[in-house]
């Protein structure tokens, strides 16, 4: 399997929707190819990202240090 290969079944890779042989293909590259792998958990945690940012019950999270930056601007504009 190529690179190119790998990112057009990585949507079934993840759904489980790849056939044995074809997982085993795609699973033996990536054990291969290191920058499949970062491809992999990039492609992983984006979708984390959107799923989180769909979800209008969970409560957004910023760093303390991008807060307390926000309020310090905001108290030498005043």
């Amino acid at each position: 399997m190529t690179c190119r290969e790998l990112t057009d079944f990585i949507l079934d890779y993840l759904e489980d929707a790849l056939e044995p042989a074809q997982r085993a293909r795609f699973e033996e590259h990536l054990a291969e190819c290191a920058e499949c792998r970062q491809f992999l958990g990039t492609y992983r945690a984006t979708g984390q990202l959107v799923r989180d940012a769909m979800t209008p019950d969970k409560p957004a999270q910023a760093p303390a240090d991008l807060i307390a930056a926000i309020l310090d601007s905001r108290r030498r504009a005043s």
